[in-house]
């Protein structure tokens, strides 16, 4: 049984979503304040934007280990690729000051991202053991539910901006979660990207599609400006309104009230 909690972010491509798990790591890991708390962030996204928020350089990914894997199967019959599997985890795993980040890279087929998936759960089952908390930074839309790969979660931070193709997402997340009887504890709805003055009226237009949000994040231009110059989103000082925000979430994760 998983020691820590296991937190997904999920939601429409383009909501912020990347950026608001790579917040959630280091705030995380700033309300513990001591340096005993450890996080293992999983990039599930086929684009993998994570490290670049992190700041942090990934050579392989766990499709790598995939295919190196499948073609000593195919020398091989015998093998067994999941204990293969799971002593190679830590090999690719980027190292940093108490957290890890584990890449899960793209699909090796056109359409296809199904056999990188099913690893996640291997992970979750494996390797987030050993870790406080687990933070998964999801593929863009509904796959990774429909698929079953964010099972056991205990956390879902469900994103959406002021587009209502992210709030129509946001409610399919939470009628698929339903449906498939996906092992999620606690659904978070995070409004992110919202204009300043516009957080009352944006809140009555998600209640009106039965969407209670638990936190608004509100639009940060320096989010913008560190993406322009490459610069990593963890990097953004303390008082920027994204990180008050995500640091709210991250106090409410830590003090068990979402649960």
């Amino acid at each position: 049984m998983k020691n820590g909690k296991v937190i997904a972010v999920a939601g429409k491509g383009g909501t912020g979503k990347t950026a608001i798990a790579a917040l959630l790591l280091r705030e995380l890991l700033s309300v513990h304040g001591d340096q005993t708390t450890s996080i293992l962030a999983i990039d599930a996204d086929a684009d993998s934007n994570l490290p670049d928020a992190l700041g942090v350089a990934c050579e392989k990914s766990v499709g790598d280990i995939r295919e190196q894997l499948l073609e000593e199967k195919q020398r091989n019959i015998a093998l067994d690729l999941r204990s293969q599997f799971e002593g190679k985890i830590s090999a690719i795993m980027a190292e940093e000051d108490r957290y890890d980040l584990l890449v899960m890279g793209r699909p090796e087929g056109p359409g296809c991202y199904c056999p990188v998936n099913h690893l996640i759960r291997v992970i979750i089952d494996t390797a987030a053991q050993n870790y406080e908390y687990t933070i998964i930074d999801c593929e863009a839309g509904l796959e990774h539910l429909s698929r079953r790969t964010t099972r056991d979660v205990d956390i879902m931070l469900v994103v959406l901006d002021t587009t209502q193709k992210s709030i129509k997402t946001a409610l399919r997340l939470q009628e698929i979660a339903r449906e498939i009887d996906v092992d999620v504890k606690k659904l978070l709805i995070v409004a992110n990207k919202i204009p300043e003055g516009a957080a009352e009226e944006f809140q009555a237009i998600a209640s009106s599609y039965g969407i209670e949000l638990d936190e608004i994040i509100p639009f940060d231009p320096l989010i913008i400006e560190y993406d322009s110059k490459g610069r990593p989103v963890v990097e953004l000082p303390d008082d920027s309104p994204a990180v008050r925000a995500v640091r709210r979430i991250a106090e409410k994760i830590r003090s068990g009230k979402t649960l």
